[in-house]
Protein backbone atom coordinates (compact mmCIF):
# COMPACT_ATOMS: atom_id res chain seq x y z
CA UNK A 1 0.00 0.00 0.00
CA UNK A 2 1.33 3.43 -0.92
CA UNK A 3 1.91 5.84 1.95
CA UNK A 4 2.82 9.49 2.15
CA UNK A 5 6.54 10.18 2.59
CA UNK A 6 7.40 10.72 6.23
CA UNK A 7 10.09 13.14 7.39
CA UNK A 8 11.33 14.31 10.76
CA UNK A 9 11.35 17.98 11.65
CA UNK A 10 14.87 19.20 12.40
CA UNK A 11 14.41 22.97 12.74
CA UNK A 12 11.44 25.15 13.52
CA UNK A 13 12.08 28.16 11.27
CA UNK A 14 9.23 30.57 11.87
CA UNK A 15 5.53 30.56 12.68
CA UNK A 16 3.15 31.91 10.05
CA UNK A 17 1.42 34.25 12.44
CA UNK A 18 -1.27 35.36 10.02
CA UNK A 19 -2.55 31.80 9.83
CA UNK A 20 -5.55 31.05 12.00
CA UNK A 21 -4.16 27.65 12.95
CA UNK A 22 -0.60 28.98 13.42
CA UNK A 23 1.16 26.79 10.82
CA UNK A 24 4.92 27.13 10.55
CA UNK A 25 7.82 26.85 8.17
CA UNK A 26 9.90 23.87 9.24
CA UNK A 27 13.04 22.21 7.91
CA UNK A 28 13.24 18.43 7.85
CA UNK A 29 15.79 15.64 7.72
CA UNK A 30 15.28 15.17 3.96
CA UNK A 31 16.69 18.73 3.51
CA UNK A 32 13.24 19.90 2.47
CA UNK A 33 11.35 22.92 3.79
CA UNK A 34 7.65 22.55 4.55
CA UNK A 35 4.65 24.50 5.69
CA UNK A 36 3.58 22.34 8.61
CA UNK A 37 0.05 22.20 9.95
CA UNK A 38 -0.30 20.75 13.43
CA UNK A 39 -2.79 18.25 14.78
CA UNK A 40 -2.83 20.18 18.07
CA UNK A 41 -4.23 23.33 16.42
CA UNK A 42 -7.80 24.43 16.93
CA UNK A 43 -9.04 22.77 13.73
CA UNK A 44 -7.64 19.45 14.94
CA UNK A 45 -6.69 16.40 12.96
CA UNK A 46 -9.73 16.61 10.63
CA UNK A 47 -8.16 19.61 8.94
CA UNK A 48 -5.11 17.44 8.23
CA UNK A 49 -7.31 14.63 6.90
CA UNK A 50 -9.02 17.09 4.56
CA UNK A 51 -5.62 18.38 3.39
CA UNK A 52 -4.52 14.87 2.44
CA UNK A 53 -7.72 13.69 0.78
CA UNK A 54 -8.55 16.90 -1.09
CA UNK A 55 -4.96 17.69 -1.98
CA UNK A 56 -4.17 14.25 -3.33
CA UNK A 57 -7.49 14.12 -5.21
CA UNK A 58 -6.58 17.43 -6.87
CA UNK A 59 -3.25 15.95 -7.90
CA UNK A 60 -4.88 12.84 -9.40
CA UNK A 61 -7.27 15.06 -11.35
CA UNK A 62 -4.35 16.86 -12.97
CA UNK A 63 -4.31 20.02 -10.85
CA UNK A 64 -0.99 21.19 -9.47
CA UNK A 65 -0.46 20.58 -5.77
CA UNK A 66 2.75 20.93 -3.75
CA UNK A 67 3.99 17.61 -2.41
CA UNK A 68 2.38 16.43 0.82
CA UNK A 69 4.30 14.60 3.53
CA UNK A 70 3.78 13.66 7.14
CA UNK A 71 6.15 15.29 9.61
CA UNK A 72 7.25 13.73 12.89
CA UNK A 73 7.66 16.43 15.50
CA UNK A 74 9.57 16.52 18.76
CA UNK A 75 8.31 19.68 20.52
CA UNK A 76 11.83 20.39 21.73
CA UNK A 77 12.71 21.87 18.31
CA UNK A 78 10.70 24.97 19.20
CA UNK A 79 12.34 25.53 22.55
CA UNK A 80 13.81 28.86 21.46
CA UNK A 81 10.49 30.23 20.19
CA UNK A 82 9.50 32.91 22.73
CA UNK A 83 5.77 32.91 22.00
CA UNK A 84 3.96 30.80 24.64
CA UNK A 85 1.13 30.08 22.16
CA UNK A 86 3.65 28.45 19.82
CA UNK A 87 5.18 26.50 22.68
CA UNK A 88 1.75 25.22 23.72
CA UNK A 89 0.89 24.28 20.13
CA UNK A 90 4.09 22.30 19.67
CA UNK A 91 3.60 20.48 22.97
CA UNK A 92 0.09 19.54 21.87
CA UNK A 93 1.34 18.34 18.47
CA UNK A 94 3.99 15.80 19.38
CA UNK A 95 4.11 12.98 16.86
CA UNK A 96 2.84 13.03 13.30
CA UNK A 97 1.72 16.23 11.60
CA UNK A 98 1.16 17.37 8.01
CA UNK A 99 3.72 19.07 5.78
CA UNK A 100 3.15 20.82 2.46
CA UNK A 101 6.17 21.52 0.30
CA UNK A 102 7.15 25.16 0.66
CA UNK A 103 7.31 26.95 -2.70
CA UNK A 104 9.99 29.62 -2.27
CA UNK A 105 9.33 32.84 -4.13
CA UNK A 106 5.72 32.00 -4.93
CA UNK A 107 3.13 34.76 -5.15
CA UNK A 108 -0.53 34.67 -4.30
CA UNK A 109 -2.92 34.64 -7.23
CA UNK A 110 -4.27 38.11 -8.00
CA UNK A 111 -7.40 37.96 -10.20
CA UNK A 112 -6.85 41.56 -11.29
CA UNK A 113 -3.38 40.82 -12.62
CA UNK A 114 -3.72 37.38 -14.17
CA UNK A 115 -6.47 35.88 -16.30
CA UNK A 116 -6.60 32.09 -15.93
CA UNK A 117 -7.20 29.66 -18.73
CA UNK A 118 -10.98 29.08 -18.82
CA UNK A 119 -10.68 25.29 -18.79
CA UNK A 120 -8.34 25.42 -15.80
CA UNK A 121 -10.66 27.77 -13.94
CA UNK A 122 -13.61 25.48 -14.66
CA UNK A 123 -11.76 22.39 -13.44
CA UNK A 124 -10.77 24.07 -10.18
CA UNK A 125 -14.34 25.25 -9.62
CA UNK A 126 -15.73 21.78 -10.36
CA UNK A 127 -13.21 20.21 -7.99
CA UNK A 128 -14.00 22.70 -5.21
CA UNK A 129 -17.72 22.07 -5.66
CA UNK A 130 -17.14 18.33 -5.32
CA UNK A 131 -15.19 18.63 -2.05
CA UNK A 132 -17.24 21.53 -0.69
CA UNK A 133 -14.26 23.84 -0.44
CA UNK A 134 -15.43 27.15 1.04
CA UNK A 135 -11.94 28.65 1.16
CA UNK A 136 -11.03 29.77 -2.35
CA UNK A 137 -12.59 33.20 -2.30
CA UNK A 138 -11.67 36.64 -3.60
CA UNK A 139 -10.37 37.46 -0.13
CA UNK A 140 -8.34 34.28 0.18
CA UNK A 141 -7.73 32.58 -3.19
CA UNK A 142 -5.43 29.82 -1.91
CA UNK A 143 -3.78 29.71 -5.31
CA UNK A 144 -0.07 30.33 -5.78
CA UNK A 145 1.83 31.44 -8.86
CA UNK A 146 5.12 29.57 -8.94
CA UNK A 147 7.38 29.09 -11.97
CA UNK A 148 4.58 30.60 -14.10
CA UNK A 149 2.13 27.86 -13.13
CA UNK A 150 -0.83 27.98 -10.75
CA UNK A 151 -0.75 25.71 -7.70
CA UNK A 152 -3.57 24.84 -5.31
CA UNK A 153 -3.03 25.00 -1.54
CA UNK A 154 -4.97 24.93 1.75
CA UNK A 155 -7.85 22.47 1.65
CA UNK A 156 -8.32 22.04 5.38
CA UNK A 157 -11.74 23.72 5.28
CA UNK A 158 -13.14 21.24 2.74
CA UNK A 159 -15.00 17.95 3.37
CA UNK A 160 -17.16 19.67 5.98
CA UNK A 161 -19.41 16.58 6.10
CA UNK A 162 -16.84 14.87 8.34
CA UNK A 163 -17.61 17.29 11.16
CA UNK A 164 -21.07 15.70 11.49
CA UNK A 165 -21.02 12.16 10.19
CA UNK A 166 -24.54 11.44 11.44
CA UNK A 167 -25.94 13.90 8.90
CA UNK A 168 -23.34 13.40 6.16
CA UNK A 169 -25.82 11.73 3.82
CA UNK A 170 -27.95 14.87 3.83
CA UNK A 171 -25.02 16.81 2.37
CA UNK A 172 -24.51 14.58 -0.67
CA UNK A 173 -26.72 16.74 -2.86
CA UNK A 174 -26.02 20.06 -1.14
CA UNK A 175 -25.56 22.70 -3.87
CA UNK A 176 -22.22 24.46 -3.94
CA UNK A 177 -22.31 28.21 -3.43
CA UNK A 178 -19.92 29.67 -6.01
CA UNK A 179 -20.80 33.34 -5.70
CA UNK A 180 -17.62 34.18 -3.80
CA UNK A 181 -15.30 31.74 -5.60
CA UNK A 182 -12.25 33.52 -6.97
CA UNK A 183 -12.50 31.82 -10.38
CA UNK A 184 -16.28 31.88 -10.87
CA UNK A 185 -16.26 35.00 -13.05
CA UNK A 186 -13.85 33.32 -15.48
CA UNK A 187 -16.15 30.32 -16.06
CA UNK A 188 -19.39 29.85 -17.95
CA UNK A 189 -21.84 26.97 -17.70
CA UNK A 190 -20.52 25.29 -20.84
CA UNK A 191 -16.93 25.29 -19.54
CA UNK A 192 -18.06 23.94 -16.17
CA UNK A 193 -20.01 21.14 -17.88
CA UNK A 194 -16.97 20.28 -20.00
CA UNK A 195 -14.80 20.14 -16.89
CA UNK A 196 -17.25 17.71 -15.34
CA UNK A 197 -17.19 15.47 -18.39
CA UNK A 198 -13.43 15.17 -18.05
CA UNK A 199 -13.11 14.93 -14.29
CA UNK A 200 -16.14 12.95 -13.17
CA UNK A 201 -15.07 9.62 -14.77
CA UNK A 202 -11.73 9.90 -12.97
CA UNK A 203 -13.31 9.93 -9.51
CA UNK A 204 -13.64 6.19 -9.17
CA UNK A 205 -14.07 4.08 -6.08
CA UNK A 206 -10.58 2.66 -6.59
CA UNK A 207 -9.02 6.10 -6.88
CA UNK A 208 -10.77 7.35 -3.75
CA UNK A 209 -9.71 4.26 -1.85
CA UNK A 210 -6.09 4.79 -2.88
CA UNK A 211 -6.22 8.40 -1.72
CA UNK A 212 -8.01 7.80 1.58
CA UNK A 213 -5.56 5.03 2.40
CA UNK A 214 -2.83 7.69 2.44
CA UNK A 215 -4.33 9.20 5.59
CA UNK A 216 -2.47 7.97 8.69
CA UNK A 217 -4.77 5.60 10.56
CA UNK A 218 -4.13 7.45 13.80
CA UNK A 219 -5.89 10.51 12.41
CA UNK A 220 -9.05 8.45 11.87
CA UNK A 221 -9.19 6.68 15.22
CA UNK A 222 -11.75 7.25 17.98
CA UNK A 223 -14.31 8.81 15.67
CA UNK A 224 -17.74 8.73 17.37
CA UNK A 225 -20.14 6.34 15.66
CA UNK A 226 -17.43 4.19 14.07
CA UNK A 227 -15.93 0.95 15.31
CA UNK A 228 -12.53 1.43 13.70
CA UNK A 229 -10.35 3.70 11.60
CA UNK A 230 -11.01 1.40 8.64
CA UNK A 231 -14.73 2.08 8.95
CA UNK A 232 -14.06 5.83 8.90
CA UNK A 233 -11.94 5.43 5.77
CA UNK A 234 -14.78 3.50 4.13
CA UNK A 235 -17.17 6.33 4.97
CA UNK A 236 -14.95 8.93 3.26
CA UNK A 237 -14.77 6.79 0.12
CA UNK A 238 -18.52 6.18 0.06
CA UNK A 239 -19.41 9.84 0.67
CA UNK A 240 -17.15 11.23 -2.04
CA UNK A 241 -18.00 8.52 -4.55
CA UNK A 242 -21.73 9.09 -4.08
CA UNK A 243 -21.36 12.86 -4.42
CA UNK A 244 -19.24 12.54 -7.56
CA UNK A 245 -21.88 10.28 -9.09
CA UNK A 246 -24.55 13.00 -9.14
CA UNK A 247 -22.98 16.39 -9.95
CA UNK A 248 -26.25 17.66 -11.38
CA UNK A 249 -27.47 17.98 -7.78
CA UNK A 250 -24.63 20.15 -6.48
CA UNK A 251 -22.95 21.82 -9.43
CA UNK A 252 -23.56 25.58 -9.38
CA UNK A 253 -24.95 27.60 -12.25
CA UNK A 254 -22.44 30.31 -13.05
CA UNK A 255 -24.01 31.88 -16.12
CA UNK A 256 -21.80 33.61 -18.71
CA UNK A 257 -18.23 34.79 -18.17
CA UNK A 258 -18.42 38.13 -16.37
CA UNK A 259 -15.77 40.78 -17.07
CA UNK A 260 -16.56 42.83 -13.97
CA UNK A 261 -14.38 41.80 -11.03
CA UNK A 262 -14.42 42.69 -7.34
CA UNK A 263 -11.63 44.82 -5.89
CA UNK A 264 -8.32 43.08 -5.23
CA UNK A 265 -8.54 41.12 -1.97
CA UNK A 266 -6.57 42.39 0.96
CA UNK A 267 -3.17 40.71 0.93
CA UNK A 268 -3.21 39.91 -2.80
CA UNK A 269 0.22 38.94 -4.02
CA UNK A 270 1.06 37.05 -0.82
CA UNK A 271 0.89 33.27 -0.54
CA UNK A 272 -2.43 32.04 0.78
CA UNK A 273 -0.87 30.30 3.75
CA UNK A 274 0.54 33.68 4.84
CA UNK A 275 -2.90 35.28 4.83
CA UNK A 276 -4.76 32.67 6.85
Amino acid sequence: MRVLPNVTATRYVTPLREGGSLPAIVEADDLGTYVVKFHGAGQGRKALVAEVIAGELARRLGLRMPDIVTVDLDPVIGRHEPDPDVQDLLKASSGRNLGIDYLPGSLGFDPLAWTPDPSFAAEVLWFDALIGNVDRSWRNPNLLIWHRDVWLIDHGASLYFHHAWASAAKLLAKPYEAGDHVLATFVDDAALAAAGRRLRPLVTDDLLREIVDLVPAGWLEDEPGFASAADVADAYVAQLHARAAAPEAWLPEVGPVRPARPPAPRGAGRPGWLRR
